[in-house]
């Protein structure tokens, strides 16, 4: 597989969310492209695919930032229905929809409308365990992933946002995590 370095919607989607982002913007970047290619590695995506897969990618953890929050899901929603809305793309509403709200789903979501929902989970925990995780994604692509698209931080930086959120809500530690 040829790893996607440049991906002019996803640079387009995400370059205004770098003041909101700040100096997690390049180990947010480098997660959401890491996550993508992942996606596509795991299924041979059409246009259409490829297209919903970056614009959910793209606004999936923004909500960490807009809201100052782990308990992130539903306030990446609102971007996105945003963008879908004045893109004319109304009708994958409810399939992103799915993809942001679902992506941190510890069993595999069965959604047999919207099987990017899965395959999306997938992508993001496959990056998010650096690796660990590999539904059958080569080693070698991932390490060459981890090369093109550096961590800058980012597992780092979540680390910590979910260290102080757990020292205000002990008894929700983990709001974005699904059953």
């Amino acid at each position: 597989m040829q790893i996607e370095q440049q991906i002019p919607l996803l640079e387009e989607l995400l370059t205004p969310w770098q003041t909101v982002i700040g100096e997690d913007y390049t180990g947010y970047r480098n997660h959401v492209y890491r996550m993508v290619n992942y996606c596509f590695a795991l299924k041979d995506c059409d246009a259409e695919e490829k297209q919903k897969i970056i614009i959910a990618a793209a606004f999936h953890d923004v909500g960490i930032w807009i809201e100052q929050t782990i308990d992130y899901l539903e306030p990446s929603v609102v971007p996105a229905l945003a963008y879908l809305q004045e893109h004319q793309l109304a009708s994958w509403s409810e399939e992103i929809t799915l993809m942001i709200t679902e992506h941190h789903k510890i069993r595999a979501v069965n959604e047999p409308r919207f099987p990017l929902v899965e395959l999306f989970r997938q992508g993001d925990l496959l990056d998010f365990s650096w690796g660990t995780v590999r539904f059958g994604v080569d080693k070698s692509l991932i390490a060459e992933l981890k090369i093109a698209f550096p961590n800058a931080g980012f597992h780092k930086g979540l680390g910590s946002k979910a260290w102080r959120w757990f020292l205000k809500h002990p008894l929700n530690p983990v709001p974005m995590m699904k059953w």
